[in-house]
């Protein structure tokens, strides 16, 4: 944050809550969230799938499908203007420009019948008021720069074409070719090698430096957040159960939950070829238990975690959590399903 700055966050985002509907039902997939994130900083967003990580970017863009879904409740503060609060032009004009989103898989977001050069050059023909000629100048560096080998070559390449890193490099190229203020990166290496998201964290972390700009990353992957992310936040079935610095969330989680995901983590280091899980299942969305989330699977529920929703209060180190045990229960794999 710069002296001139009037905001304390990039992004704030106050007890969103985004619902879908089921038949004649209503269900929340991201219910009271609330997070923030401070410019040049990465916050990581984990959980299981469908635990409510994308649904929870795509509110922030407004790109939650409609009629089926909708932001039902909260705020979206993005250098303290409300993002729900915007017209559609007025948002139109911010996504792509101030706040740009990289999707997981590529072949879906790109069209399959333009040169990719020219995809990217449209974002900031969109956006910016300069010639075709300097788009495609633009273009070639921004290709360049997210490690794309020949950019003159590669401009008037089709997706089907390249290979799924560059083809994600594309997608990153497209993001960032507005210089936007805030990234949110959706599982982006996820269909990739280790050595090629190795590639993919590393050109992050380059242009995140580059452009001093704030990074959501949304994964499953907790070697990724740890490598990548300042602070993480733990999702489970629509909420934020835990919140805190990398360092706190891997040294010392306080939720049953993020126990158990770092311990269901495959180990170079052992020689057992056993794997850690967590025992039974999600609950379904229009099913989730009056109180915990995670009560039916957690092997410290008491009484009240059946029935009441914990909040997410914060320790005396800022870290926080919603677990009404916390405080009186000592996670150890004892309690853990080995399969």
């Amino acid at each position: 944050m710069t002296s001139q700055d009037p905001f304390s966050s990039l992004l704030e985002v106050r007890n969103l809550t985004t619902v879908f509907q089921y038949g004649n039902r209503e269900s929340a997939v991201v219910d009271d969230v609330s997070f923030s994130l401070e410019r040049g900083k990465t916050l990581g967003i984990v959980g299981e799938s469908g635990c409510g990580k994308t649904v929870t970017a795509l509110s922030i863009m407004r790109l939650v499908p409609s009629p089926q879904g909708r932001v039902s409740a909260g705020k979206v503060l993005f250098e303290g203007r409300d993002l729900l609060k915007l017209s559609a032009k007025e948002m139109q004009n911010i996504r792509g420009k101030d706040i740009a989103m990289v999707f997981q898989e590529p072949m879906t977001s790109l069209n399959p019948v333009f040169p990719v050069g020219e995809q990217i050059a449209e974002v900031l023909l969109t956006h910016e008021k300069i010639s075709k000629q300097e788009a495609i100048q633009r273009v070639r560096e921004m290709m360049k720069l997210v490690g794309i080998p020949t950019p003159g070559e590669r401009y008037f390449q089709y997706p089907h074409q390249l290979s799924g890193g560059m083809r994600q490099r594309i997608l990153i190229a497209m993001g960032l070719i507005c210089n936007p203020k805030l990234l949110i990166a959706d599982e982006p290496t996820t269909a990739l090698d280790v050595t090629v998201q190795a590639q993919i964290l590393e050109l992050f972390r380059n242009l995140q430096r580059h452009f001093d700009m704030g990074l959501l990353m949304i994964t499953h992957n907790l070697g990724i957040i740890a490598e990548l992310a300042d602070e993480v936040a733990v999702m489970y079935a629509a909420k934020i159960v835990e919140h805190g610095s990398v360092d706190d969330i891997f040294s010392h989680p306080l939720h049953p939950y993020t126990f158990a995901l770092l311990k269901s983590i495959p180990k170079l280091n052992t020689t057992k070829s056993s794997l850690v899980t967590i025992p039974g299942n999600v609950p379904n969305p229009l099913n989730y238990p009056a109180g915990c989330h995670f009560c039916t699977r957690c092997p410290y529920a008491v009484e009240i975690c059946f029935v009441q929703p914990p909040l997410l209060s914060e320790t005396d180190n800022g870290h926080a959590v919603a677990c009404w045990c916390w405080k009186d229960i000592e996670l150890d794999e004892s309690h853990l399903v080995v399969k």
